[in-house]
């Protein structure tokens, strides 16, 4: 009798773990772990990505969020309340913070994405540059906005070297030497 109790024991302790688990969570998550309710409901309110569409007379904006096969279109409204209605322009990238109205959602707040600083390049004030300037600090100034907004008005000594040309035009119009200052600006999110 004993023997096969022996031989049941280790499949009883088994069925025991499998049955209730091995041990219970009886810890509660800190507050640092936990995301009040209003943060994880803003995150999801809005949306990031390219504008496909804008109709004035219906007042929607449509917007492609997400990358590759899992990108989808979205409609979003817009009204006199929205901020920032300028920046959903036809194929620019936005961040739009919407909320729920009945059964639509209704811009807020419409941002433009602005692309990420490569390492290693620091973004100046307009107040530093000047500073720069006034000081005849050394530097290749480049102005890259359109070359029609550069034959309107541009910085003193700047040379115009427009986003769309860069990889043409920069390589004969940059320095050779690497620890050159060079300062590149534009007009907004170009």
């Amino acid at each position: 009798m004993r023997k096969n109790l022996t031989r049941f024991l280790p499949l009883c302790i088994m069925l025991t773990m499998l049955t209730w688990g091995c041990a219970q969570n009886t810890t509660t998550p800190s507050a640092s772990t936990v995301k009040p309710a209003a943060t994880q409901k803003k995150a999801e309110n809005v949306y990031k990505g390219k504008i496909v569409g804008k109709s004035n007379k219906a007042k929607t904006i449509s917007i492609s969020v997400g990358k590759g096969d899992k990108a989808k279109t979205l409609l979003v409204k817009f009204d006199d309340k929205t901020k920032g209605s300028e920046f959903a322009k036809k194929g620019e990238a936005a961040i739009i913070t919407w909320e729920k109205r009945g059964n639509d959602q209704y811009a807020t707040v419409i941002k433009p994405k602005l692309a990420k600083l490569p390492e290693g390049v620091t973004e100046i004030k307009s107040k530093e540059l000047k500073k720069l300037l006034a000081s005849n600090t050394q530097m290749v100034l480049v102005d890259s906005r359109p070359s029609k907004r550069y034959a309107q008005s541009h910085l003193p000594g700047a040379v115009s070297i427009p986003v769309p040309q860069f990889k043409t035009t920069a390589p004969e119009l940059l320095p050779k030497e690497k620890d050159k200052l060079l300062v590149f600006y534009c007009g907004g999110p170009t």
